[in-house]
């Protein structure tokens, strides 16, 4: 057995997750811990100090630590004594006599260097002391791709046969990876640890996506759910200029493009965008991601046939998209890791480890499903006494059950806080804020309290039992739903009734919940479904516009101080402000 500590430090989403050999003990995005969104480009250190925390270990107990080839301070790495290795030492004596820190980037440097062992370039002494680790502790450095497709394999124990999908801006050297799972034996068909050494290639549709983003005046790797939700608005007026770039290897399923550089990709986009709506520019760019991704999987499941795919990797937080894949890929399930982007590097990571380690029938044995993402800390023993020693806030009443419904059926948006904080980009019930579903003019009202300018309507959430009332939710994206990464159309009859979380295409993202993993969440819906005759609530993350979604007691109490909810629900009580 094996205590795994392992690491993302990508440019964005940096995050740690915590391992007893097979069983996950904790995942921490680091932004959570330091506030600031989608942190990256550094080692995390706080979230590994979270995550131990979580676990209940020290640093020292650590017996492996798993690593991208991410972001490190350039003092742990070990350059040579060409001109880049003398050109890069003269650099961080500088920024030391300047009081700065240079970093580095490990798979650059590696490419540089022509090499694949980390430890040729990396001071792995330097790095064990640096995270408070026994020299001993073993390193294992992981694919990008890899750790992105793993988990999708792992969580579903009864697949027999997969095609494993990722698709993101770019890891190690590629943007893409496409592998297939069948007889027992795991194949890679495109995106292992050769392209570290090669020349990137500039092919990512969730690049292009993201450089629409940003030619909207919104930020990349960030806000690329804003054009999700404005698509449904717009005309794919610029479909056939973005497609004249991409094209599908028939051969290969690879997507493949013109564009010489990232640069280039970036100008023709902004080129494009100029004097477009910014709901047809969402629209064009919608499209591109879902006929190109879907003609790709198309592809390949003819090359290598099975009725299941995995996919991760940040454009599969395209929720439209998901939904196109179950629906016309060919597929009968799919399964979207809940921390699809680079947050949820780190678990990958430590299954790559694992494989390694144990060889894949012993690995597959293992497998198990993922029943929840509730993997942050846990504070219910200490919330209460918070918020009830906040001079601004009153404990109302020893029910949250009963006074969240009451407080709902008033219009109130009540935040419930209870259990381990989620990990991945959504909130699942841990730290969310639950309002009325019914009213469409709570997304504007909501919204402004939390400072948001969202152009999809809320999530709603439903026990299991009623999903097929209320939803056309392919059986395909049942395991899905649960983590609310797919669409799926409402029902006629129910459209007009759930309004609030109704797109204008007739779509929603459920989740779909059972009492088990969260009691009060799922009994604050049964209450309400007794009172109002509704089987769902909104659910929307905790959180105000550009910081993290909620982690601690303090913050919670600050959020309701600050009047961007009416209540706060815990497992024990409901509070206020004081009048």
């Amino acid at each position: 057995m094996s205590l795994i500590l392992s690491i993302s430090s990508t440019s964005h989403d940096a995050a740690v997750s915590l391992h007893d050999d097979y069983r996950m003990l904790a995942a921490v995005p680091l932004e959570r811990v330091t506030r600031v969104k989608s942190d990256g480009r550094r080692l995390p250190h706080e979230a590994v100090a979270e995550a131990l925390t979580i676990g209940g270990v020290g640093a020292q107990d650590v017996d492996v630590l798993c690593l991208a080839r991410g972001h490190m301070p350039a003092r742990l790495m070990r350059f040579g004594h060409d001109l880049h290795g003398l050109r890069r030492r003269s650099q961080i004596l500088l920024d030391r006599l300047a009081g700065r820190e240079r970093g580095a980037v490990l798979k650059s440097e590696l490419h540089t260097a022509r090499a694949l062992e980390a430890e040729r370039l990396l001071d792995v002494a330097a790095l064990m002391a640096e995270l408070g680790l026994r020299p001993q502790t073993r390193l294992h450095v992981y694919n990008h791709h890899l750790a992105h497709a793993l988990p999708c394999l792992f969580h579903n124990p009864d697949w027999e046969d997969a095609l494993l999908y990722t698709s993101d801006g770019g890891g190690d050297g590629v943007c893409y990876s496409i592998r297939s799972f069948r007889e027992g034996a795991l194949e890679t068909l495109y995106g292992g640890d050769e392209w570290v050494l090669e020349q990137p290639r500039v092919d990512s549709v969730a690049l292009a996506y993201g450089y629409a983003t940003e030619a909207l005046g919104y930020k990349i790797q960030r806000h690329e759910g804003k054009l999700t939700g404005l698509a449904a608005w717009g005309q794919p007026v610029l479909r056939d200029r973005l497609r004249a770039h991409f094209r599908l290897d028939q051969e290969t399923g690879e997507i493949l493009s013109d564009f010489p550089s990232t640069k280039a990709m970036r100008r023709a986009i902004f080129a494009m965008a100029e004097g477009v709506s910014r709901e047809d520019v969402s629209a064009s760019v919608q499209d591109l991601a879902e006929e190109m991704t879907l003609a790709a999987v198309r592809r390949l499941l003819e090359r290598r046939p099975s009725r299941n795919l995995g996919v991760a990797g940040g454009l599969f937080a395209n929720v439209k998209l998901n939904q196109r894949l179950v629906e016309e890929a060919g597929i009968d399930r799919l399964f979207v890791y809940p921390a699809m982007s680079d947050q949820g590097l780190p678990p990958g990571g430590a299954l790559s480890y694992l494989l390694e380690r144990d060889g894949l029938p012993r690995w597959l044995e293992n497998r198990a499903r993922l029943e929840s993402v509730y993997l942050g800390r846990d504070y219910d023993d200490v919330v209460d006494a918070h918020l009830g020693a906040e001079p601004g806030l009153a404990r109302v009443s020893d029910d949250p059950v009963g006074a969240s419904v009451e407080a709902l059926a008033r219009r109130e948006a009540v935040a419930l806080y209870a259990g381990r904080m989620e990990f991945g980009p959504r909130a699942l019930g841990a730290r969310s804020v639950l309002a009325a579903p019914d009213d469409p003019s709570v997304n504007q009202t909501l919204n402004a309290r939390m400072e948001r300018s969202e152009f999809m309507p809320f999530a709603p959430f439903c026990a299991e039992e009623d999903a097929d009332t209320i939803f056309d939710l392919p059986a395909g994206s049942r395991y899905a739903a649960e983590f609310m990464t797919v669409t799926c159309r409402v029902r006629a009859d129910w459209r007009e009734r759930l309004a609030g979380v109704t797109h204008v295409d007739g779509t929603a993202r459920p989740q779909v919940i059972r009492r088990a993993l969260n009691p009060t969440y799922w009994d604050i819906l049964a209450a309400w479904k007794a009172r109002t005759g509704l089987p769902a609530l909104i659910n929307t993350s905790f959180n105000v516009h550009e910081e993290p979604i909620i982690d601690t007691p303090a913050q919670c109490a600050r959020a309701l101080l600050d009047d961007r909810v009416d209540a706060v629900a815990t497992n024990r009580g409901l509070y206020r402000r004081r009048t």
